[in-house]
């Protein structure tokens, strides 16, 4: 790169894309449970010590059930669908903001007739997500929101 000014600018594209970002598979087929999502991550520089994605969903889609030790700061760019955050289960659309605490449940669900899309940020170096054990799932599957936002497509919750 000639010219380090350069790297600063990073044109908006149609379908919400980014010049020189890459679309990238959300994860590796069959290590989690999700369906149709994409991410790119926008920011990752040793400077800085967090990195932003931008994660979208298909709709009908999901992301996976998961926690981690880091937290998550998620700001919904288009589209709607559902969060779940803990044991609360939230519709979400744009201009919504979500904290996700360390160690705390998190999936996110676009709804069936249009992709959700949200700018993450994350911890640069963080842990790989844990997946919940049955205990787990079965707590959560107590609560009544959280079971039918588990079970029923994204447009029932």
């Amino acid at each position: 790169m000639d010219n380090p000014s350069e790297a600063c600018f990073r044109p908006a594209l149609d379908g919400f894309r980014w010049d020189g970002v890459d679309r990238l598979a959300y994860k590796e087929e069959g290590s989690a449970l999700f369906k149709a999502i994409s991410r790119q991550v926008l920011f990752a520089d040793p400077e800085l010590a967090c990195e932003l994605r931008y994660f979208e969903i298909a709709p009908g889609g999901f992301s996976t059930l998961e926690r981690h030790r880091h937290v998550h700061a998620v700001m919904i760019l288009r589209g709607h669908g559902w969060g779940l955050v803990g044991t609360a289960v939230r519709p979400v659309v744009p201009h919504d903001l979500i904290t996700v605490p360390p160690l705390t449940w998190h999936q996110f669900r676009a709804g069936l007739d249009e992709a959700l899309g949200f700018l993450c940020m994350v911890n640069a170096r963080r842990d790989r997500p844990e997946l919940p054990a049955a205990p787990d799932l079965e707590a959560l599957r107590a609560l009544p929101a959280v079971s039918a936002f588990l079970d029923l497509p994204p447009a029932s919750v």
